[in-house]
């Protein structure tokens, strides 16, 4: 959902993009500098000292600034590589699992509620990965991407309610796989509509063409038979 507000944000982003770029530091550099933020983050929740909730929020808020640092980047620079891409997802994906595990070491969670937490965030992930590879694009698509997911337990933990934070995420998580299930399964369907139109359209000009051609031969012939 918060990535629908990136297209008016554009400019700023931008010009953040630019500033980051004329350190020298490539995209995949900014992505490992989030992915190690989040790994402190993610150590500062599992140590559960005294304000670990606010320490670790603020961390995880500067290493989701990171996350849209390293794209910004790419796209000033022209540095945008399908490789870039694999790796800043992956990235993404083993910095969400860190935070929850040290949500669980730490103990602000009970532990099926940080289980379903992670099963429902990869679920998410995997249907936009699956959907895509088939042609359907999903970004945007739900109310509980990652920026989402980890902007709750930031903010929600900060305040002090972390087991509140992950049900959120549950939900909004859930809501979010299911949402995309149904996207995906009505463009796979009205493609599938589609194609069989196509190949409907391509027997019959086939077949015209072969009816053409017949008729052309036949022409021939009659007009060879009358010559001779």
């Amino acid at each position: 959902m918060l990535n629908n507000l990136r297209d008016s944000l554009q400019p700023h982003l931008e010009k953040i993009g630019r500033y980051f770029a004329s350190t020298g530091i490539s995209p995949n550099g900014w992505s490992c500098i989030g992915l190690i933020f989040a790994f402190v983050s993610a150590f500062i929740y599992g140590w559960n000292a005294e304000f670990s909730l606010i320490i670790g929020g603020l961390v995880l808020l500067v290493a989701g600034f990171f996350d849209i640092v390293d794209g910004q980047v790419a796209r000033v620079s022209k540095k945008i590589t399908k490789s870039g891409g694999f790796l800043d997802s992956v990235f993404d994906k083993i910095a969400e699992v860190a935070i929850f595990l040290g949500i669980l070491v730490g103990g602000f969670a009970e532990p099926y509620l940080v289980f379903l937490a992670i099963t429902f965030s990869l679920l998410v992930s995997y249907t936009r990965s699956r959907a895509e590879s088939l042609g359907v694009k999903l970004q945007g698509i739900g109310i509980g991407e990652r920026a989402e997911r980890l902007l709750v337990i930031a903010i929600i933990g900060i305040i002090g309610f972390m087991e509140y934070a992950v049900i959120i995420v549950i939900i909004i998580a859930a809501i979010t796989f299911i949402q995309r299930i149904i996207v995906t399964a009505k463009a796979l369907k009205e493609s599938d509509k589609i194609v069989p139109k196509k190949t409907i359209m391509k027997a019959k000009s086939s077949a015209r063409k072969k009816s053409s051609v017949r008729k052309k031969s036949s022409v021939r012939k009659k007009s060879s038979v009358r010559k001779k």
